[in-house]
């Protein structure tokens, strides 16, 4: 009788997830480590990037390359947990727990950077010394200025969205912030700005998708609901189905933006020779890295035996999809090549 309450007690034991304290806080010095690294490569990357190009630095590209990243990763954030979230009520039988929301922080954290971007702007496109430099009456005069008073105010509205009974509704101020960033991406003086500005928007969407939402699977799939192989499986690979169509529309609008601002014939040679274009050859072979661990994780998704075995993969792709992230908040810190 005793044996068989210590076997039962020893069995549901075991299904408890880990609660030792040396596993969170393992988990949480690993994340510090990947935001630090992640944070290193927009602050320090123009400097690697630019040298021996013979370009001139963007002045403070450091510090706009780091406020690009936080406000690509708030945005990464919050709409994958609504592309998730959509994903996950298109499972049968789908249980109704869900992890808590990053979404308010996120939304905090995008402001912070969308208001430190638009102090850069109101001081002529330099960093600030102080508060005096800044002309904030002069942001409703230009159009950089506009862009960027629409993603601050954006972002706070998504952040009381997010603490609303309908934290859907996010869905409109992120896609103000996503049509402020491709509009910004290509000034009114760029040859074809419109189909420009349309390709970074599908661009940005897909990948922001893509990114946040395979990180809220993840986070999905570590509660205890979706922790089964039936339920965790199918939200996977329903994910892994949609995640291939959001990896071809990146790829292809990714190659199609390269194309108009690198001509075929001068492409090779940019690439190498350029600030621009090395930082877009590291994001190239980050892409391809994760679409590696993409078809990884779903060879290992269709085992019978453990499904689930897949999430180890998709982890690491996670982890590459940051340093995408990173690496294409490091394109907006560098100067733009010229079409030769």
């Amino acid at each position: 009788m005793s044996l068989t309450r210590r076997t039962t007690e020893e069995s549901g034991a075991a299904d408890e997830p880990d609660r030792r304290p040396g596993g969170g806080t393992g988990r949480a010095l690993v994340v510090i480590v990947l935001v630090m690294v992640g944070a290193m490569v927009p602050l320090f990357g123009p400097r690697a990037a630019l040298d021996g190009t013979g370009e001139a630095a963007v002045p403070g590209g450091g510090g706009i390359g780091l406020l690009r990243a936080v406000l690509l990763a708030a945005l990464c954030v919050p709409a994958g947990e609504l592309f998730a979230a959509w994903l996950g009520r298109r499972v049968p039988g789908a249980p109704s727990e869900a992890p808590r929301s990053w979404a308010p922080w996120a939304a905090a954290a995008g402001f912070g950077a969308a208001l430190g971007l638009a102090s850069v702007v109101a001081t002529g496109n330099l960093v600030p010394d102080s508060p005096a430099d800044m002309d904030i009456g002069g942001l409703y005069e230009t159009r950089d200025g506009r862009l960027a008073l629409l993603e601050v105010n954006a972002f706070a509205a998504a952040g009381l969205l997010a603490l609303s009974r309908r934290p859907a509704a996010q869905a409109l101020p992120l896609g103000a912030v996503a049509i402020a960033e491709a509009l910004r991406a290509h000034p009114t003086t760029e040859y074809g700005p419109l189909v420009g500005s349309g390709l970074t928007l599908v661009h940005l969407t897909c990948g922001a998708l893509w990114a946040g939402g395979l990180l809220h699977v993840l986070r999905t799939l570590g509660t205890r609901a979706w922790r089964t192989e039936t339920a965790g499986a199918a939200l996977l690979g329903l994910y892994a189905r949609v995640a291939a169509i959001l990896l071809a529309a990146v790829t292809a609008t990714g190659m199609w933006s390269t194309l108009r601002r690198m001509p075929p014939g001068t492409a090779p040679a940019q690439l190498t020779e350029t600030a621009y274009g090395r930082v877009l050859l590291a994001k190239v072979l980050l892409v391809a890295a994760v679409a590696v661990l993409a078809l990884w994780a779903r060879r290992r998704l269709r085992r019978a035996g453990d499904p689930l075995g897949a999430c180890a993969v998709a982890r690491a792709e996670v982890v590459v999809l940051g340093m995408v992230v990173a690496v294409s908040a490091l394109l907006t810190a560098l100067p733009v090549p010229i079409r030769w």
